[in-house]
């Protein structure tokens, strides 16, 4: 009978999670799979991965769902705390992009 081994689908390089072997986040497979996207649709907006490597980000993703969910807000955190060069540019754009995305995130759920 021949054994099979498990195969590993994410690893954590520089500080990110990624789809081993590549160089897309599983952020970016995490965003998509919640705004309802299917593995299928996924594929077709990252070509450099194959369908097995979205499933198993995505099953790795929800056996660890506590966890990578607090990741992803700790990297939104920090990202929103970095200040933006439209912040000093233009603060009336930079206020109506912030109430927008603001908008946004009180729709989503």
């Amino acid at each position: 009978m021949l054994v099979l081994t498990p195969k590993s689908y994410i690893e954590y390089r520089n500080d990110a999670y990624l789809v081993e072997g590549t160089r897309i986040s599983l952020d970016s497979i995490v965003y998509a799979f919640r705004q309802g996207l299917s593995p299928e649709s996924i594929v077709q907006s990252f070509p450099l991965l194959t369908l097995e490597q979205v499933y198993g980000a995505i099953a790795f993703y929800l056996a660890n769902r506590t966890e990578i969910d607090a990741y992803l807000a700790a990297e939104e955190a920090a990202f929103d705390s970095i200040p933006q060069p439209l912040q000093a540019s233009d603060p009336n754009l930079y206020n109506k992009l912030i109430a927008a995305k603001v908008a946004r995130q009180q729709v989503e759920p």
